[in-house]
């Protein structure tokens, strides 16, 4: 590597020109600085800036619509929910009223299912008894005539 001290100590430095010489080009290079600075403001900073500056714009507007947005849904949402809460209410007092109607309907639908069943019966039983009555009738007169049968072929 070559040592820059070594270097700038054994330059032979006689007169004008020397390393921190100032003449006529230091003003050029400042005069050539400041036009180029003029123009890349001119021609892309400038441009540049005004293309930020209407993003920002923007994005802030679309910022402002949506947190709008979100105001509206929010008290929508808090709208919609009260509505839901009133709804399933009123949905939850009817289903026990409908519950109470059906419940007695069938209390009333069983008490004449089992009255007509308790009727149904009486009337078999009574039926049946009857029955009963007229085959033992029956049978008594047969079983009569039957043992006057018996007795008649037994007395001959």
């Amino acid at each position: 590597m070559i040592n820059f001290s070594l270097l700038i100590s054994s330059s032979d430095v006689s007169g004008p020109g020397g390393l921190f010489d100032i003449n006529a080009t230091l003003p050029l290079v400042a005069i050539q600085f400041v036009l180029l600075m003029v123009i890349l403001n001119i021609i892309l900073y400038s441009p540049l800036l005004t293309i930020i500056e209407e993003r920002k714009e923007y994005i802030l507007t679309n910022l402002g619509k949506a947190s709008e947005i979100l105001a509206e849904a929010n008290t929508l949402t808090t709208e919609y929910e009260q509505e839901l809460n009133s709804v399933r209410k009123e949905a939850q007092s009817e289903i026990t009223n409908s519950q109470k109607i059906h419940k007695e309907i069938l209390e009333i639908e069983l008490n004449i299912s089992q009255k007509y069943i308790d009727n149904l019966l009486d009337t078999i039983t009574k039926d049946l008894l009857n029955k009963k009555n007229t085959a033992l009738n029956s049978l008594d007169e047969i079983v009569q005539s039957l043992c006057i049968d018996i007795e008649t072929r037994l007395s001959i």
